[in-house]
Parts: C-alpha cells; sequence; structure tokens
C-alpha cells in the first residue's frame, strides 16, 4: 500500500473521507450558540406567524401603502444612482492612489456604517439645510431646498448607502491586478480610457454586489430619512417610516410593510450568497 492508499484509507475521528470532518461541538459552545439563533430567528419567526395573510393583498394594494411603497422604491434606485456616479470613482481614488491622509479619508468614508442614522441626519440639516454650512447658499443662489422634500429623502439614503458601495468596490478594485491598467496605458490609452475599458469590466461583480448591498440600505433607511426629509404621506414617507406610524394606527398594515422589507432582505443575500458564503 502507497502513502497515498493509506492517506485516503484514514478517516478522521467522526468524519468522513469527503468534506469537512465531524467535530463534537463543546456544550459551554453550543449552548449558547444556539439560544443567539433563537434570539435572533424568534422575531423572524413571530413576523411571519402573526402576519394576516389573508388580508395581505388587500394591505398592499391600499393607496397609503402603495405610496410608501412607490416612493421607496423610487428614492432607494435614485441613492444607489448617485452613489454609483459619486461611490465608483471615490473607490478608485482610495484603491488605486497613494496621497496623504488616505488613511483618514477612508475612515471618514465608512463613517456613516456606524454613525447613528439620526446624528446622520442632523448633520444633514446643518449642512444642507435652509440655515445650513451649505444649505443657505443653495437656498439664495439657486433657491433650492433639500429638507422635508422628495430629494432630501434621496440624499438621507445616499449619504448612508453610499460607503456600502465604496468598500465593496473598493475591496474589488484591491483584488484586481493593476498590471491590466498598466498595460493599457503603455498601449496608449488614457488612464481614464483604461479605467472605462479594463477596470470597469474586471470589477463590473462588485459593482454588482455594492449596488444592491446600497439599495437594500436605502430601501431600509429611517433615521436620517425622518429627521432630515420628515414623515409626509405621499412626499417623504417611505416604507420604514410608513411601518413606524401604522405600527400606531393599523399594526395589520404595519406588518405587511415590514414583510416586505423582508422579502427584500432575503432576496439581497440570497443574491449575495456566492460573494459573502461559502459551501458547507
Amino acid at each position: 500500500m502507497t502513502a497515498t492508499d493509506r492517506s485516503d484509507a484514514v478517516t478522521p475521528a467522526g468524519g468522513s473521507r469527503r468534506g469537512r470532518p465531524f467535530r463534537p461541538v463543546p456544550l459551554p459552545l453550543l449552548v449558547p450558540a444556539l439560544v443567539g439563533l433563537a434570539f435572533l430567528l424568534l422575531p423572524l419567526l413571530a413576523l411571519l406567524v402573526r402576519a394576516p395573510w389573508r388580508g395581505l393583498p388587500d394591505q398592499l394594494t391600499s393607496p397609503e401603502v402603495w405610496q410608501a411603497l412607490r416612493l421607496s422604491l423610487v428614492s432607494a434606485t435614485a441613492a444607489t444612482a448617485v452613489s454609483l456616479v459619486l461611490g465608483v470613482p471615490l473607490a478608485w481614488l482610495l484603491a488605486r492612489t497613494a496621497f496623504p491622509g488616505r488613511g483618514l479619508v477612508r475612515a471618514l468614508v465608512t463613517l456613516p456604517l456606524v454613525l447613528p442614522p439620526v446624528v446622520g441626519g442632523v448633520a444633514l440639516l446643518l449642512a444642507l439645510g435652509r440655515g445650513g454650512v451649505v444649505g443657505q447658499w443653495l437656498d439664495s443662489w439657486f433657491g433650492l431646498t433639500l429638507p422635508f422634500t422628495t430629494a432630501g429623502v434621496v440624499v438621507a439614503e445616499t449619504f448612508v448607502a453610499m460607503p456600502f458601495l465604496v468598500i465593496s468596490v473598493e475591496g474589488t478594485l484591491r483584488a484586481a491586478d493593476p498590471r491590466y491598467e498598466e498595460a493599457a496605458t503603455t498601449l496608449g490609452a488614457s488612464r481614464f480610457t483604461a479605467f472605462r475599458r479594463v477596470t470597469l469590466p474586471l470589477i463590473a461583480p462588485g459593482i454588482a454586489a455594492g449596488a444592491v448591498l446600497a439599495w437594500a440600505r436605502a430601501l431600509g433607511e429611517f433615521g436620517a430619512t425622518i429627521t432630515f426629509a420628515g414623515n409626509f404621506p405621499g412626499r417623504t414617507q417611505t416604507m420604514p417610516l410608513a411601518v413606524y406610524l401604522a405600527l400606531q394606527n393599523d399594526p395589520a398594515a404595519a406588518i405587511a410593510l415590514s414583510l416586505v422589507l423582508l422579502a427584500v432582505s432575503i432576496t439581497v443575500l440570497a443574491g449575495l450568497r456566492d460573494r459573502w458564503m461559502t459551501a458547507s
């Protein structure tokens, strides 16, 4: 018997020749793990159990709910488009160029990920409000007012969603081989042409994943939106805001909207499973 045959014949205790071997889980780790799993799944199961399934079509087709759904989809899509236009070049800047303070810039870009959304809304008001640092000039020069408007919803959602796209695209750029861009520039292409014709096709999966994440985050935004844009039905009331308001007056509508957001979250996770998850 050769060494290869002997190694094939040996099976780890409690395991198999194929896949990962089974290892017993220590009880002190198994119990809190199961409790944590139950803690995360129980609220979701309760939402499904208490959902008004028979009246769900009527709830989702009511004018108020439809307005919130339509506004959420439009504003989240617009915020994702703005994030793509601004975030992809920003990610390229962080991944492909070296400049003083790049680490600080990266930290500031990712700050909205950990910043409480309400604080982000207050910061937007101080910056872009009618009396804000920049907003006062927008109002006096162009007559443009962002707070408590549909455009304000897009601004608030972009503020909290764009870092997700930047992080995803920057990671993809760092993993991509820069020699392809260098080869294109040596053949006479400008850096922008190399980015457009070479880099973008290489990082397209990362851009798509970042766009999906940004869209889902924008769709579920609450704190910055209600602080900066308010909660006006048909104008600034998105689905999360409608859930909050309906929970006080119409719990069935709140559950129906919550189910829509849950379905979107599950769809996003399913679409990104190949990027984040590995086969067990």
